[in-house]
């Protein structure tokens, strides 16, 4: 399946190719445009911080929304819609409270997105608490294929037109985004029912789906000081913006590879195992950054180590919520997949890493990382001691 095929799993890899051809944009360069405005890094990183704040609150009342009403796809379009005046915003926003304004608009909207989505599709690719993990791989790696494409040509452009057009393409992307998402079926999702909350507090209280957030949490946190700060330690060392692209476009490839060829594989471990080697490696990864970020070598090779630290991590993640969450739980479950794994641990991430840098440098914010994956390590083994299938 690929793009602007005909069917719901076309349409689904259409709205993923753009929504994260926008991210593609969004989080490599707006680091360097806030800088490009004048913003301290500390301040950078509290506008970093804002976007993870949004995800503390917007997915889950998305996701509320969705599981109570049973037009996700609906609510995806109207968040695109929103997706769109914010960015636009930012094509006249200059001072700082007018950006973090565009920022947080942006990403209350944005967070309806991945949650929705995710909900929507999983109808689609098997019922029970189980997926069918290989066509998931299939749908979601055009996703990582709309990243690359965007964070490479995007450095280019800016690279040449200058940071300034940072905010057209922003805009432009979220645009076609908007386009992409009428492509989706808008059909009710009738086998619904109001769950009350103890039903979705007994899930939480389980020490299996406590373990298995805490898990997410660290070793999301360790990768927040990637999302937020990597293309600034890299314009710190003196790469050019083109060669930030590229170590971006490295790791984005080998999720694609993984994503595309995950139904061969993947089942071979469980996810809790995926976890684990997820969290391992990303301490790898980090000590390699942290140490060795003037060695362009090293940085591609721990670059790499991205197919497992995100890749595998997401897909294991995306089964255990769904296993964790059916049916009319199923939204709320991936909203708190996005709250719990990528809002509180960005928030951390941001604030922590901006006053990190500022008093430390850069690498600091890395050795923090290599701290956090390996608490997520030791998260995930918790998690799979409490499994009911001990892995």
């Amino acid at each position: 399946m690929t793009p602007l095929a005909a069917g719901p799993f076309g349409a689904f890899s259409t709205v993923w190719f753009f929504y994260f051809a926008a991210i593609g944009i969004y989080n490599p360069y707006a680091p360097l445009w806030f800088k490009d405005l004048g913003f301290s890094t500390l301040a950078i990183g509290a506008i970093a911080s804002m976007q993870s704040w949004t995800r503390i609150v917007a997915p889950y009342g998305w996701g509320w929304l969705g599981d109570h009403g049973g037009r996700r796809v609906r609510l995806v379009r109207w968040a695109s819609a929103a997706c769109v005046l914010a960015a636009a915003g930012l094509l006249l926003a200059r001072g700082y409270t007018a950006v973090a304004a565009c920022t947080v608009a942006l990403f209350l909207a944005n967070g309806a997105i991945v949650p929705l989505s995710e909900a929507a599709l999983s109808r689609h690719l098997g019922s029970g608490g189980e997926m069918d993990t290989a066509r998931y791989g299939r749908v979601r790696v055009w996703g990582s294929v709309g990243f690359i494409v965007t964070v490479l040509a995007a450095g280019g452009v800016l690279q040449v037109a200058g940071i300034g057009w940072f905010p057209w393409l922003v805009t432009g992307m979220f645009g076609l985004l908007l386009l992409a998402t009428l492509s989706l079926p808008d059909t009710r999702d009738d086998t619904l029912g109001h769950a009350q909350a103890p039903a979705m507090l007994s899930v939480l209280r389980q020490p299996a789906v406590a373990w298995f957030f805490a898990s997410v949490f660290f070793t999301v946190l360790a990768h927040t000081s990637l999302y937020a700060f990597f293309s600034l330690y890299l314009d710190s060392l003196g790469y050019p913006k083109s060669a930030v692209g590229g170590l971006w476009a490295v790791s984005v490839v080998v999720e694609i590879v993984f994503f595309w060829f995950q139904g061969r594989f993947f089942g071979s471990l469980d996810p809790l195992r995926w976890l684990q080697c997820a969290a391992a490696l990303s301490v790898l990864r980090f000590v390699i950054t942290a140490a060795f970020g003037d060695q362009v070598l090293l940085l591609v090779a721990a670059q790499l180590l991205h197919a497992v630290t995100f890749a595998a991590q997401h897909a294991a993640c995306i089964v255990l919520v769904n296993r964790h969450f059916p049916g009319s739980l199923r939204g709320r479950g991936q909203a708190l997949y996005s709250v719990l794994g990528y809002g509180i641990s960005g928030v951390i991430g941001g604030v922590g890493g901006g006053w990190l840098s500022a008093q430390f440098g850069f690498a600091a914010v890395f050795w923090a990382a290599v701290a956090a994956a390996a608490l997520g390590f030791g998260c995930a083994r918790t998690a799979a001691a409490f499994s009911p299938t001990r892995v």
